[in-house]
């Protein structure tokens, strides 16, 4: 700001205007005070009758209540907000000057688009009008007004002016397509949650010698956390997961594209998981734009043999948890996908054994962050696994994934995505 109000600057003298208008206390009026002789009968008159709300009403410290009204957004047809400030409905001390004030003008106005039609709907509501609508001689044809009481007999204006009606008619077109907009991102919002929870796996292959399961918490309504389980055929088992780069709509897309590109390919998975990789890299990079990228865990589990067969692409480590209580930590074995067009990587190989479970999960998890700015991290997982790790693959994964999401209280910032699987 200071560069842009500099007297060679962009925007010269406007900037500088701009910063000092910026800097200056803001003031807007709160309420203004009608003095009344019963504060719940006044209250009363203002949210029945004439379907105020009542925006405030406390006790005060010397006994009495402090009650303030005002206008509600649907008090008449096409209205946007409230049109007056607060009404505070205040009971002045007896004898006071305060007190010979009541039963006059207020000097109070209402503005509305329709002066005939409240008069008629408030006239049935028992409320008195001292001067029923007219046109005064001073608007020229383009306004009318009309006078009631309150019942104290204070008045009230009610008034209409036609370049006011058209403005609320412009606010109330505005107002509707706002509302239609939202509905209608919100309504397609729905659609790509709908369609997204179907590219999640929705059948899982027989494997006689590993149980598994897997789970995604998106952020918002759809995410960018991908896994899946693809049937390799031969009794061998594909375990992905994958984090995209940004979340929302933009990352879900890429997460479709990366399913896509990773289903239509996986026939080569068993005898050339390198060429598979590099084919899903290759098809990500084509059809993205050059910002876009995902970290990757593919793992080939053999049936027969218990091997496992993977490779990390630039995603958070893989725990393989022993069952004599030892951690193998399954790191990177090349870069992140989709990135670069010359690419290659590198395929590791483990064994199980029974009682081995192998957690794979994106940093959803392990970077919730507590009210002290702690985060769950690797250690947390780890200890939350064992805790519960006697129990079967859905409930354990169910189990870490409810202490990752009580551990941090706020509002979920990233997608929590976590696949167990164990050996048996």
């Amino acid at each position: 700001m200071d560069e842009l109000a500099h007297p060679g600057g962009v925007l010269g003298p406007y900037a500088a205007a701009l910063k000092a208008a910026l800097l200056q206390p803001f003031v807007r009026l709160d309420f203004v005070t009608l003095w009344v002789r019963d504060q719940e009968r006044s209250r009363r008159f203002f949210v029945e009758k004439l379907n105020f709300e009542e925006t405030v009403n406390v006790s005060t410290p010397e006994g009495g209540r402090w009650i303030v009204v005002a206008p509600s957004a649907g008090w008449l047809p096409g209205a946007v907000g409230a049109s007056l400030p607060g009404i505070a409905l205040v009971v002045p001390p007896e004898g006071s000057a305060e007190g010979q004030r009541i039963g006059h003008n207020t000097g109070f106005s209402f503005l509305t688009e329709d002066v005939r039609g409240l008069f008629e709907e408030w006239s049935k509501r028992g409320i008195r009008f001292t001067i029923p609508p007219m046109e005064p001689s001073w608007g020229g044809g383009q306004a009318r007004y009309a006078v009631l009481e309150d019942p104290d007999g204070n008045s009230f204006s009610l008034i209409e002016f036609d370049e006011a009606t058209r403005t609320l008619e412009a606010e109330r077109r505005t107002q509707a397509a706002r509302l239609e907009a939202e509905r209608q991102a919100a309504h397609e919002l729905a659609i790509a949650k709908q369609v997204q929870t179907r590219l999640f796996p929705q059948r899982q292959p027989m494997i006689q010698t590993l149980g598994y399961a897997g789970i995604c918490h998106p952020a918002r309504s759809v995410g960018g956390d991908y896994y899946d389980f693809l049937d390799l055929g031969s009794r061998r088992l594909g375990l992905v997961l994958a984090d995209i780069a940004g979340k929302g709509i933009g990352a879900a897309l890429l997460m479709a594209n990366l399913q896509a590109a990773l289903r239509s390919q996986c026939a080569t998975a068993w005898e050339e998981p390198e060429q598979l990789l590099r084919s899903v890299n290759r098809l990500l990079h084509e059809n993205t734009s050059e910002r876009d990228y995902a970290t990757l865990f593919f793992a080939e589990y053999d049936d027969a043999t218990r091997r496992l067969r993977y490779s990390n692409c630039g995603h958070p480590p893989a725990l393989l948890l022993r069952g004599d209580g030892s951690v193998e930590r399954l790191g990177a074995t090349c870069t992140v996908v989709g990135l670069f067009g010359k690419w290659d990587c590198a395929i590791e190989e483990c064994e199980l054994s029974p009682g081995d479970t192998l957690l794979l999960y994106t940093d959803g998890v392990t970077e919730a962050v507590n009210n002290d700015g702690e985060e769950f991290g690797e250690e947390r997982l780890l200890e939350a696994a064992r805790r519960h790790c006697e129990l079967p693959p859905p409930e354990l994964m169910a189990a870490v994934v409810h202490e990752a999401r009580a551990f941090s209280p706020h509002e979920q910032a990233d997608d929590i995505t976590l696949l167990v699987a164990r050996c048996t």
